[in-house]
């Protein structure tokens, strides 16, 4: 059981770091709507429990940074980008680890509610707000400074030039990085919420996951 149980976790990890990479959507300072990548961590939480589906999904966090290695080079060599060296550290520990690794909370409601889908459900909308409110919080911290060159780009100026208006320093900051951040997470929280409950319910059905308690 622990070899498959290591085996399917793998798989589904692997799975979810192909679609991480497949992006319709992205922003131009980080973040973009992919296809359901941070399905295959919530399934795995949901089915081995919650310590199993933080650990994969800290392993997946890992995996992110890398695949970031582009993005987060930036911060560290010298250049427009370049930040002090415990701004870079924080924004990747926040932007990658504890983002992506909050996820393995998907699992949270399983032993909690009487239909398995409904919690799956609603484990996937907490695990990837957990994720939006992680990048909230670094938004908000070390790119503030974006707030206002976002609110006055199409689209955003009607209700930006309003905003701007009435908050600054920290708080349009906070604002700044709500709207960013959620331009991606807030279709993802409805894509994930939608699929994971159909997939699962697929999957244990034909026994590709076995359904163990947490």
């Amino acid at each position: 059981m622990k070899t498959k149980r290591l085996v399917i976790s793998a798989m589904l990890i692997a799975i979810a770091t192909v679609l991480s990479v497949f992006q319709p959507f992205q922003l131009p300072f980080g973040g973009g709507i992919t296809i359901a990548s941070m399905l295959p961590i919530v399934l795995i939480a949901f089915t081995y429990g919650t310590r199993w589906g933080l650990f994969s999904a800290f392993i997946f966090s890992l995996l992110q940074l890398l695949l970031g290695a582009k993005t987060v080079s930036a911060f560290f060599l010298p250049g427009e980008d370049q930040m002090t060296l415990w701004k870079a550290l924080s924004v990747c520990i926040l932007d990658y680890i504890v983002a992506y690794t909050v996820l393995g909370f998907g699992g949270i409601l399983k032993n909690k509610m009487k239909h398995k889908t409904t919690a799956i459900c609603l484990g996937s909308v907490i695990a990837l707000s957990l994720r939006y409110v992680v990048h909230i919080v670094s938004g908000a911290l070390f790119f503030g400074a974006w707030a206002e060159w976002f609110f006055t780009q199409e689209g955003f100026y009607a209700i930006g030039e309003k905003i701007m208006e009435t908050f600054s320093g920290n708080t349009l900051a906070l604002i700044y990085s709500v709207f960013y951040n959620g331009t991606y997470m807030l279709p993802e929280i409805i894509i994930t919420a939608i699929l994971t409950p159909i997939i699962y319910k697929t999957l244990t059905v034909s026994g590709a996951l076995q359904n163990t308690e947490s």
